[in-house]
């Protein structure tokens, strides 16, 4: 919908202009009304002190010269102040309006999609230069959220397409006849649709994690409950691979502030990804430790390890070190980025380290401490 011109609103820089002259003006009114009807019964009063006699030739003439004085002196001030006013605000306003403009045109190139629009400082201020400063902090965000949701729809775009490719070989191939339906097709064709299954759940579970700490439900507990209980949970797998798992614990209680079933969640993940690279007869550790105003929480294991050009990126979306084994493996690539939105929404933070390929790894949860005893109940 189009506006018509002729109707369009002024601007704020008109307006601005507008209201200032209003002041002008208002001014102007006032100091006349108190020249022309304050000032000469003052006067004439003083002259009476003074001795001059109502109707004398001496009090015309004072009155006249009082007169032409006030309108001289006083129409000449206000004259050269509003033109002064009018021309400061006049300059102002327009500054004022090309600053909008600015910004409005820049916001208007950001709802093109166009991201690398920045505005420059308008020094007119600390208010327009924290505008600017928050406008452009916007772009940059704006931007790196439009990169990342593309290369998160292409990387969701080939995660899919791999087992969706093989499902859809296999199927042509029983068609033609080439493959019969064997347990060892089923078996194929069953363990890609898990993965698929798997992956949409990630998904789902990476987007929920990252609306945190709105779909978090806090109360008070023991985070040393939640590890005896989460490693007892995985338990059966790492039997299964032939990986020890232990835990140590710095005290038999951990009271603390967050959501159990989001922080079982984290370790859980944590603990996935370190016996996926962990090999038969290895070793994963969970142990925590109090230091300073957090409770700290690291899973090591003497796995494969992570080389250090990777480390940096391990918690990003579908990242992988070697995405081939990983997919063999059964990693969609997105635990550990879920566990990062997980802890970051419980306030804390998280980390890997690694002395490199074959040295193993250690993830650190950070999460604040809080005296807080839970409510029993």
């Amino acid at each position: 919908m189009t506006v018509d011109p002729a109707r369009r609103r002024p601007g704020i820089g008109v307006r601005m202009l507008i209201a200032q002259s209003l002041v002008l003006l208002a001014g102007a009114i006032t100091t006349w009304v108190v020249a022309a009807l304050i000032g000469p019964p003052l006067f004439r009063e003083h002259l009476r002190q003074a001795g001059v006699s109502a109707g004398s030739a001496e009090l015309m003439h004072a009155e006249e010269a009082y007169l032409y004085a006030t309108v001289f002196s006083v129409g000449g001030a206000v004259a050269v102040s509003a033109f002064t006013a009018f021309v400061v605000s006049l300059y102002v306003s327009r500054r004022l309006q090309r600053s909008v403009s600015e910004v409005a045109a820049a916001a208007s190139a950001v709802s093109e999609g166009r991201y690398d629009v920045r505005v420059a400082p308008q020094n007119l201020g600390e208010d327009f230069d924290a505008l600017s400063r928050a406008f452009n902090r916007m772009a940059v965000q704006l931007q790196a959220i439009d990169t990342t949701r593309r290369q998160l729809f292409g990387d969701l775009a080939h995660e899919i397409r791999t087992p969706v490719a093989v499902l859809e070989a296999c199927l042509e191939a029983i068609e033609d006849g080439v493959r019969s339906l064997t347990p060892d097709t089923t078996a194929l064709m069953r363990n890609q649709s898990r993965r698929l299954v798997r992956f949409a759940g990630d998904v789902g579970d990476l987007a929920q994690a990252e609306e945190s700490p709105v779909s978090l439900s806090f109360t008070n507990l023991d985070v040393a409950d939640v590890i005896t209980k989460t490693t007892a949970a995985v338990a059966d797998r790492y039997q299964l691979k032939g990986v020890s798992l232990s835990t140590h614990l710095a005290a038999a209680h951990h009271h603390l502030r967050g959501d159990p079933q989001r922080l079982s969640q984290v370790l859980t993940n944590i603990l996935d990804n370190a016996l996926r690279h962990t090999p038969a007869h290895g070793h994963v550790n969970v142990r925590t430790d109090t230091e300073a105003d957090q409770l700290v929480i690291r899973v090591v294991d003497d796995g494969d390890g992570i080389a250090a050009v990777h480390l940096p990126y391990v918690f990003e979306r579908l990242y992988r070190a070697d995405a081939a084994r990983a997919r063999d493996n059964g990693g969609s690539g997105l635990g550990l980025a879920i566990a990062k939105a997980l802890v970051e929404a419980h306030g804390g933070n998280i980390c890997a380290a690694s002395r490199g390929v074959g040295s193993g790894t250690t993830i650190t949860i950070g999460l604040p401490r809080t005296s807080t005893r839970p409510v029993s109940s």
